[in-house]
C-alpha cells in the first residue's frame, strides 16, 4: 500500500489548521464588520444632525434657502433632509426619505424599514413651535463600506493561509530530511553496507531516531565481526580432527597401517570422531538456546549431592593425569531450583576445561558455598589462568579459543558460551575470575530453594 510522505502530511495539517482558523476568523470578522459599520454610520449621522441643528433655528427652517443649503451639503454624503415646518407640512412629501421620517414620527431617532430597505433616521426639533428636521440615510452605505472591509479582511486572511502553507512546507522538509537520511542509511545497511552513519541533527525525537540507527549499525558491525571470528574458530577446530581422520583412514585404506598401527589408527579416528560429535552437538545446542527452542525441566535439587556425583566421575579422570581433585562443601543439603541434567552438563564442561589446562601435580577444586541466600559452586584450577582483560569476555563465543589456541590446549570455543546461556536460562549467573590456586575460577550461583 502506497503511503503519503511525512512532508505532505505536515503540510496538509498546517493548511487544515490555518483554513479552520481563517474561516472562523472570517465569520467572526464579517459579523463584527457588519455590526460595527451600522453603528459607525448611525453615530456619524447623529453627529451630522447635531451640527445641522446648531446651524438652523425656526427662521432657518422657515427659509427654504437655508434648508436647501443644508440639504446640498449633506446630500453628497448620501443623506436626505426632510423638514417638518411649524404648520405641519413636509418638504419632499412622498419621497422614500419622507416616508422613513414619517414612520419615525419626527419624535425619535432609529432604524425603520421602507420597501424592504433599512434607513437610519435622526430627528431633531428646532424651536418651540413644532418645527423639526430628519436626516435619513440608507444602511446600504454602511453595508458597502462593510463589504469593502470584509473583502480586505478576506485578502489578509488568504495571505495568512498562503504563509501557513509555505511555513508548513518548509517545516515538513526540515523535519523529514533527517528521517529520509535515516531511511537511506537503513536501506544501505539492508544491502550489506556497515560503514554508513546518520548525522545526528534536528529535533530531539528525530535525533534519537538517527542515534538509534547508528547504534544498530554499530551493533550489526560488531555482531557480524564476532560471527566471522567464530566461524573461523569453528573451521579451525573442525579442520584438526578431520585432518587426523582423513590421514589415518587413508593409511588404513592404503594398507600402510597394519596390526598394532591399524588399531592405534582406529582409536585415533574414533577419538577425533567423538570430538567432532561433541563440537557439532555444542553448536546445535547453542543455536537452539539462542532461538529460544531449548527445553528446560527445572526442579528442586540438592546441589551438594550433584557436586558429590561429579566428583566421583572426575576424580578418576584427574588421577589419570596426576591431577588432584579437591571438594569443598558444607555438610547437609544445599537446595536450589534448576534443571539437573543441564546443570550437570555445565559442571562437566567447566571441569573438562579445567582439566585440559591443569598441569600434573596441580589441583582442581569443586567449591560449594551457601551464604546470603545463595548457593555458589566454583570450579577452580591450578593452570595458567587468564589475562585480567580476558575474564570479562570469557563467555563470548570463540574469544578465548582465538587468543590461546597457539599457546595451550583449547576446546571448541563455544563451551563457555553454551554454559553461560544454560545457567542464565535456568535463572542463575556464571562468572569468571582468578583462582587462589593460580588458575581460573568459574562460579555458578543460584538462589537457595
Amino acid at each position: 500500500m502506497k503511503r503519503t510522505s511525512l512532508a505532505l502530511r505536515i503540510t496538509v495539517v498546517c493548511l487544515a489548521i490555518a483554513a479552520v482558523a481563517v474561516v472562523v476568523a472570517g465569520l467572526v470578522a464579517a459579523r463584527l464588520i457588519r455590526t460595527t459599520g451600522t453603528d459607525v454610520l448611525r453615530q456619524s449621522l447623529s453627529a451630522q444632525a447635531d451640527v445641522v441643528a446648531s446651524q438652523l433655528d425656526e427662521t432657518g427652517i422657515g427659509n427654504r434657502l437655508g434648508v436647501s443649503k443644508v440639504a446640498e451639503v449633506v446630500r453628497g454624503q448620501g443623506i436626505d433632509v426632510v423638514v417638518r415646518r411649524p404648520n405641519g407640512t413636509l418638504d419632499g412629501d412622498g419621497t422614500v426619505a419622507a416616508i422613513a421620517a414619517t414612520k419615525a414620527g419626527f419624535t425619535r431617532s432609529g432604524t425603520v424599514l421602507v420597501e424592504g430597505q433599512q434607513y437610519l433616521v435622526e430627528v431633531r426639533t428646532v424651536g418651540a413651535r413644532g418645527a423639526a428636521f430628519a436626516l435619513v440615510q440608507s444602511t446600504k452605505t454602511g453595508e458597502a463600506r462593510g463589504r469593502m472591509l470584509v473583502r480586505n479582511t478576506v485578502l489578509a486572511l488568504g495571505a495568512g493561509l498562503a504563509v501557513a502553507a509555505i511555513a508548513g512546507l518548509v517545516l515538513s522538509r526540515m523535519l523529514s530530511r533527517p528521517l529520509r537520511r535515516a531511511a537511506s542509511v537503513a536501506n544501505g545497511m539492508r544491502s550489506g553496507r556497515r560503514d554508513l552513519r546518520v548525522p545526528v541533527e534536528g529535533p530531539s525525537e528525530v535525533a534519537d531516531v538517527a542515534k538509534s540507527v547508528n547504534e544498530l549499525a554499530d551493533a550489526l558491525q560488531y555482531s557480524e565481526a564476532r560471527q566471522r571470528e567464530f566461524l573461523l574458530s569453528v573451521s579451525h577446530e573442525l579442520r584438526t580432527p578431520l585432518t587426523a581422520v582423513t590421514g589415518f583412514a587413508e593409511a588404513i585404506g592404503d594398507g600402510v597401517a597394519e596390526g598394532e598401527d591399524a588399531r592405534r589408527a582406529g582409536q585415533t579416528i574414533h577419538r577425533e570422531a567423538q570430538r567432532l560429535e561433541r563440537l557439532v552437538s555444542d553448536l546445535l545446542e547453542l543455536a537452539r538456546l539462542g532461538a529460544d527452542e531449548f527445553r528446560l525441566d527445572p526442579a528442586r535439587l540438592d546441589l551438594a549431592a550433584l557436586v558429590d556425583e561429579c566428583a566421583d566421575v572426575w576424580r578418576l579422570r584427574c588421577a589419570r593425569q596426576n591431577v588432584t581433585l579437591l571438594v569443598e562443601r558444607p555438610p547437609g543439603e544445599v537446595p536450589v531450583i534448576a534443571d539437573p541434567r543441564r546443570l550437570r552438563q555445565v559442571v562437566d564442561g567447566l571441569a573438562e576445561n579445567a582439566l585440559r589446562v591443569t598441569p600434573a601435580g596441580a589441583p582442581i577444586v569443586f567449591s560449594l558455598v551457601a551464604a546470603e541466600g545463595q548457593a555458589r559452586l566454583a570450579v577452580r584450577d591450578g593452570g595458567p589462568g587468564l589475562a585480567p582483560e580476558d575474564y570479562p569476555v570469557a563467555f563470548e563465543r570463540g574469544v578465548l579459543n582465538e587468543r590461546y589456541r597457539d599457546s595451550r590446549p583449547v576446546g571448541s570455543g563455544i563451551g563457555l558460551a553454551l554454559a553461560h546461556g544454560l545457567v542464565t536460562r535456568m535463572g542463575g549467573t556464571l562468572t569468571a575470575g582468578p583462582a587462589p590456586e593460580g588458575g581460573a575460577a568459574f562460579t555458578v550461583a543460584f538462589r537457595l530453594g
